[in-house]
């Protein structure tokens, strides 16, 4: 119940309070009254330069000055409405984000807080995109507060609809500011502009018009301005289906209702999880669920029912009987469904024959085959809780444009289909008419619908990036592919950087508030090791002999926390890029240069503010004392992990320096061993560099990075560290501390590749413990294959978890284990300069050793839960991203350089195999069709993991996994994804028909 009481004792005044009871009922079943008022005002601004009146009634800060009005005194015009003010309503920022954000169109917009408090519950992205686009000097958005302003607050009417209610909010917000701007601009003598609504709703148009209020829709709009092609193009797509068409369609199943979906995951009869499609069958796809050991297999286009790689879908099992085994055969879009024609909407089924074909061959190898662990349980997709679409890159499939299309003249839209660079993502259908111009472009969309009717989801264009192949085009691309954020920093950004800017010291006199709590160490002999040509360096050692033979070690990290303060421009910026991410010939800083490269990087024979962790160690590496302490130091060097270790290995240098560094690495081996013993992991990823040309970044050479003694003393004392101060925030701070965990994989992981390892190595993993598995990869060596360790190492990472960011409230202690690390307790806390994790690790340790009170937020555990969530993602990221710029960079390294190659077998399917080039760290699938020209016959024994060409005959040939073979790599641009990819063919064993 509700009684709302008007005060009017100050009508005429500048405010007036709208008093509401609300009885509520309590857990016991008592009622309470709870009262909320409602401050209504006057003096709200209209934010028009052109408005002489608002500028004098504007509320003034503690100055005495009001914020800078927004809108134009000379906004966009166009011939049919002239100079004009813009006034979306909620569905125009549902539908036309894309729009409102380009350059071309869309400055001096009202915002009204109706229609961005409607969003907000809509969606928060689009929320979150629109506040943006208030905060854009450029732009010229100005959210005006229509709730609040006396003259534009509306009650809602007994039995209106919030959707009424809010469409007659906008429209007499509207109606105030065409009266309003006409008033104040009648004063000055000046034209007032118009007030345009924007709504794709014709009733909401047709009562703005009976108001006296100017109104359009969308794109009627878009046409009367300079760049309409371009623009009409990324109107979201809206399917209209004719009743009479549907009757002869075939349709996807519908999803189960929210009640029976929220009911069948209670009762456990459905299953919740995230959808991943394989990068090799482009109709399979798997959710890991809780209650299941292994993933669920969604086989086909009717299961997999629109889901997209990344939703997260319930899912409904199979019977048992349509239970399968995982695809051992290569299925790809571009081979199958390479002529669906874009414009063809009345499909009859939408399962093509050659697809049906492909998943019955798959089903009749799954009754044949006699491995029982291989079965996994089937499910299809009955609902989506959250769909993952996002903007995707690709380029046009130019099979799919219309003979004429380049022809056709106009504004006559076409339907092609987009191939997005990711193999999981199907082609999405989009309508352009400026097909001409997107051929062989790399282009930018975004997935509007996708209708049960239809094979493909629909979309809309957003912008070309560039041609195909293009370095600036493709760099751009992947940090799009991967949600990079590359923007430049925002003004009030840098404005948190010191206003020394490159001139800042460390003060001279002790006595100073910065030298409060810290210790001088610059007298330490200290020097930082780090990868070639490094900039931002993060960490820096010491070592040196004390009194009593024991050894005290430092490692002191930059004191980034320093100059990145909570609850700042700068800290929320760092907080949503969450990690600096490295390519081949940039690098995106998670923090301004400024910073990054010059005032916390510990640079050679700079005093900068640093964060120490020192211990006393004995001799045999045994921890005595651990302390932690802000200080200043004073680095001797910086060096190359190539130069550390020959200055190492130099045995004419006996300088302290250097004699000090052999310290370092004499413990740094033991412990290494001591984790070792513990049952760590020493596990192995394929690495590359590539060798660029210094002025253009044009790639040259591609080499396999090499690793010295040095990286293994680094990264020793890194882990140390990480583990001391885990430890140390956790006790001060249980329920906040930010750790990072590596979970145990589940057995059924490595089932595979044991059997794998069985089969065809007469080898044994067990993964028992990770000591069990360490100690068995440590055994999995062949003397005639000194690279098959290192190979098998490669498989077994992949059979991992992935680590990740937590916040020690939300787990048990038994939970917070590295796996990997075999430490029961981890964080990242020394590279601050490019992990934001690294930066609250900073906070707390800071906290805990009193140095500085602990911010609020460190305390606020739901905070910290979404900074882990979105940290964890960002760095998935960085690293996909960094793996695509190699991939990239390789690509344009090997163009004009084709070889000869050894490889190694690493997955073998019906129709055909992929091959691991460690020479280049690239795999690349050979299909069996491209192995002869001629007539061949093939084999597929799937228990023993071999293909057996020409089986039975003197030209017999078997390959199986893991084996050892020659391949000739060049390069040619994929068809399915644009991008150039290594191409390999087989040379050794021949094969011949």
């Amino acid at each position: 119940m509700a009684a709302i009481k008007r005060s009017r004792d100050n009508v005429f005044g500048s405010s007036i309070t709208l008093s509401q009871k609300v009885y509520v009922r309590s857990r016991k079943g008592n009622a309470a009254k709870v009262v909320q008022e409602h401050y209504l005002r006057t003096d709200i601004p209209c934010s028009s330069q052109l408005c002489t009146t608002c500028i004098l009634t504007a509320p003034k800060d503690s100055s005495g000055t009001s914020r800078p009005f927004v809108l134009s005194s000379r906004p966009s015009t166009t011939q049919k409405w002239g100079p004009h003010y813009l006034v979306p309503d909620t569905n125009i920022y549902m539908r036309a984000m894309d729009l409102l954000e380009h350059y071309a169109a869309f400055y001096d917009v009202i915002v009204l807080q109706t229609a961005m408090d409607e969003l907000r519950k809509l969606s928060l992205p689009l929320y979150n995109r629109l506040r943006a686009l208030t905060r854009s000097q450029e732009k010229r958005f100005y959210v005006f507060h229509n709730e609040f302003r006396q003259e534009t607050f509306i009650e809602r009417d007994a039995g209106e609809t919030m959707n009424n209610y809010n469409d007659r909010a906008i429209r007499t917000a509207c109606v105030w500011y065409k009266l309003h701007l006409e008033r104040a601009c009648k004063k000055s003598g000046l034209e007032a502009p118009t007030i345009l609504l924007l709504s794709n709703d014709k009733e909401n148009r047709q009562k703005a018009s009976e108001a006296g209020i100017s109104c359009t829709n969308l794109e009627s709009y878009i046409k009367e301005l300079p760049e309409s092609n371009t623009l009409l193009d990324m109107i979201v797509a809206e399917t209209e289906l004719n009743p009479k068409d549907s009757q002869n369609r075939y349709s996807y199943s519908d999803y189960y209702s929210s009640t029976k979906v929220q009911g069948g995951i209670k009762a456990g009869l459905l299953h919740q999880g995230i959808l991943n499609i394989n990068q090799y069958n482009y109709l399979e796809g798997t959710v890991s669920a809780a209650s299941f050991e292994r993933p669920l297999l969604i086989l086909g286009r009717e299961s997999i029912n629109r889901a997209m790689h990344g939703d997260v879908v319930v899912v409904e099992l199979l019977p048992q009987d349509q239970w399968k085994h995982p695809s051992a055969k290569i299925i790809e879009e571009e081979s199958i469904a390479k002529n669906d024609n874009p414009d063809e909407d009345s499909v009859t089924t939408i399962v093509t024959p050659q697809e049906q074909q492909a998943l019955i061959e798959e089903a009749h190898k799954a009754q044949s085959s006699s491995a029982e662990f291989k079965i996994q349980p089937t499910a299809k997709v009955v609902g989506i809780v959250k769909r993952n679409w996002r903007n995707y890159v690709g380029h046009i499939d130019q099979s799919s444009v219309p003979a004429d299309a380049t022809s056709r003249g106009g504004l006559r839209q076409t339907s092609v289909f987009l191939i997005p660079m990711n193999k999981c993502i199907p082609k999405i259908r989009i309508r352009t008419r400026q097909v001409a111009n997107l051929i062989g472009k790399r282009i930018l969309a975004a997935v509007d619908s996708w209708e049960p009717t239809s094979r493909y989801p629909e979309g809309h264009y957003i912008r070309t990036l560039g041609d195909i192949e293009s370095k600036e085009a493709e760099t751009e691309a992947l940090l799009l592919e991967y949600d990079v954020q590359y923007q430049q920093f925002t003004q009030s950004v840098l404005d948190c950087l010191p206003k020394e800017g490159h001139d800042w010291r460390v003060p001279e006199d002790k006595g100073e508030p910065l030298w409060q709590g810290r210790r001088d160490l610059r007298d330490l002999l200290i020097c930082s090791i780090d990868p070639p040509n490094c900039q931002d360096i993060d960490d820096a050692l010491h070592a040196r002999l004390l009194p009593n033979d024991n050894i005290e070690v430092g490692v002191h990290i930059a004191d980034v926390s320093h100059f990145v303060k909570p609850d700042t421009p700068m800290d929320a910026e760092a907080a949503s890029r969450g990690t600096t991410v490295y390519l081949v010939d940039k690098r995106i800083d998670m923090l301004p240069v400024l910073l990054g490269t010059d005032l916390c990087s510990l640079k050679p024979n700079v005093e900068r503010f640093a964060f120490s962790a020192i211990w006393e160690m004995t001799q045999q590496g045994d921890i005595v004392s651990t302390n932690f302490t802000k200080s200043v130091i004073k680095s001797k060097e910086a060096f190359s992990y190539e130069q550390a270790q020959l200055r190492i290995d130099d045995k004419t240098q006996k300088d302290p320096l250097t004699e000090s560094m052999r310290i370092l690495l004499r413990l740094s081996k033991i412990l290494k061993q001591k984790r070792m013993d513990a049952g760590a992991l020493n596990l192995a990823s394929p690495e590359v560099k590539v060798q660029t040309e210094s002025e253009t970044s044009d790639p040259m050479d591609v080499e396999v990075k090499q690793l010295h003694e040095t990286n293994s003393l680094v990264e020793e004392f890194m882990l140390l560290a990480n583990i001391s101060v885990a430890a140390k925030i956790y006790e001060a701070f249980p329920q906040s501390a930010m750790l990072r965990r590596h979970a145990p994989p589940p057995a059924t992981n490595f089932e595979v590749l044991a059997d794998q390892l069985r089969v065809c190595k007469n080898m044994v993993l067990r993964t028992d413990t990770s000591r069990a598995l360490a100690n068995s990869l440590d055994a999995c060596v062949d003397k005639n294959e000194p690279y098959l360790n290192t190979l098998i190492r490669i498989m077994a990472t992949r059979c991992m978890l992935a680590a990740e960011y937590f916040c020690s409230g939300t787990m048990t202690y038994a939970e917070f284990g590295h796996y990997g690390l075999a430490s029961p307790i981890y964080t990242h806390w020394t590279s601050p300069i490019r992990r934001y994790a690294d930066i609250v690790a900073h906070r707390q340790l800071a906290a805990a050793i009193h140095y500085e009170p602990l911010h609020p937020s460190l305390r606020d555990k739901p905070k910290l839960e979404f900074i882990c969530h979105n940290i964890n993602q960002r760095h998935r990221n960085a690293q996909f991203a960094g793996r695509a710029s190699v991939e990239y960079y390789v690509g344009q390294a090997l163009k004009q350089r084709d070889s000869d190659a050894e490889g190694y077998v690493m997955k073998v399917f019906s129709n055909g195999f992929v091959v691991f080039v460690p020479q280049f760290g690239i795999e690349g699938a050979i299909h069996t069709r491209d192995l002869s020209n001629a007539e061949m016959s093939s084999t597929f024994d799937e228990d023993k993991y071999m293909l057996i060409f020409n089986p039975e005959s003197k030209t017999e040939v078997k390959l199986q996994l893991f084996d050892h073979v020659t391949v000739h790599v060049d390069t040619v641009v994929e068809e399915s994804t644009g991008k150039r990819k290594v191409q390999l063919r087989l040379k050794k064993p021949l094969i011949i028909a």
